[in-house]
C-alpha cells in the first residue's frame, strides 16, 4: 500500500511513518509537514492513502481534501475529536485521536486495505461485463456513495444489508460486497419496501432471496441471518407466518 503522511507536527509525522514500518507491506512516498508540498506527489503517483492532520497553519486537511481533485483514501489524525462528523461525511475511513495507539492505527489501516480490496474486486467485475457485453436494466436501482463516487446497484442483485458500525455492507450477486459509509435509515429510504425489510438491527435482507426460515434465522446464500425479537412480529406478517 502506498501511502502519504501530512502532519505539521514532526514528532506526529515520525510517529505515524515509524507506525508504517512496523505494520510492514506499507510503502511510504513522502512525509510533510506542509500539506502544499504534498500535492504535487498525489497528484502524479498511484497514492492509495493518506494520513492527514486536520489542524495545519497553511490549509486545515478537511479543506486540503476538498481542494485537490485526485483524491485516494484518507485516514484523518488529528486531537480535537470534534471534527469527527465532518471528516466522515467527506468519506474518511477512519479518525485517528492522537496520542494514537498502535493497535487502533492497525485498525485504521486494516479498514483502508478492505476498502482497496472491495474497489479492485468491483473494477474487475466491471471490466468482465463490459468485455461479455452485459446489458442491465435501467429500471429499479439505487446508487450508493462507495470507492470515491455514486455506484450504481440493482434491487435485485442485492441479497442482504449489513451493518458494520459506520458502514453498511451490500451482498450482490456474482460479486464482492459493496461497502458504504452510510446508515440503515438512509439506505432504506432508497430501498423497494416490497423487495426488502429490516429482520434485525444489523440486518436488512431481500425478501425474494430467502431460501428458508428456521425458528429465528433466515437462511440466505447459506448464510445464517438472525431475526431480532423486535423485529420478529412484523417480519412474520410480512411473510405469512
Amino acid at each position: 500500500m502506498k501511502c502519504v503522511i501530512i502532519d505539521d507536527e514532526p514528532l506526529a509525522l515520525g510517529i505515524i511513518k515509524s507506525y508504517c514500518d512496523d505494520m510492514g507491506g506499507m510503502h511510504v512516498l513522502g512525509a510533510f509537514n506542509n500539506p502544499l508540498e504534498a500535492i504535487d506527489i498525489i497528484q502524479k503517483q498511484d497514492v492509495d492513502l493518506i494520513f492527514l492532520d486536520i489542524e495545519m497553519p497553511q490549509i486545515t486537511g478537511l479543506d486540503f481534501i476538498n481542494a485537490i481533485d485526485k483524491k485516494p483514501l484518507f485516514i484523518l489524525t488529528t486531537a480535537y475529536p470534534q471534527y469527527a462528523i465532518e471528516g466522515f461525511e467527506l468519506n474518511a475511513v477512519d479518525y485517528l485521536v492522537k496520542p494514537i495507539p498502535f493497535p487502533r492505527f492497525i485498525k485504521a489501516v486494516n479498514r483502508a486495505k478492505e476498502l482497496i480490496k472491495l474497489k479492485q474486486s468491483a473494477k474487475s467485475h466491471e471490466n468482465v461485463s463490459s468485455a461479455a457485453g452485459t446489458v442491465v436494466s435501467e429500471h429499479e436501482f439505487i446508487f450508493v456513495k462507495a470507492d470515491y463516487g455514486n455506484v450504481k446497484i440493482r434491487l435485485e442483485d442485492i441479497i442482504y444489508i449489513q451493518g458494520l458500525k459506520d458502514y453498511l455492507k451490500i451482498y450482490v450477486s456474482d460479486k464482492k460486497p459493496i461497502l458504504t459509509l452510510m446508515n440503515f435509515r438512509d439506505i432504506q429510504a432508497k430501498l423497494a419496501s416490497d423487495y426488502f425489510f429490516r429482520v434485525h438491527r444489523s440486518f436488512i435482507v431481500n425478501i425474494h432471496r430467502i431460501e428458508s426460515i428456521q425458528r429465528s434465522k433466515i437462511i440466505i446464500n447459506a448464510m445464517r441471518i438472525p431475526i431480532g425479537e423486535s423485529y420478529k412480529e412484523s417480519f412474520m406478517k410480512r411473510v405469512g407466518l
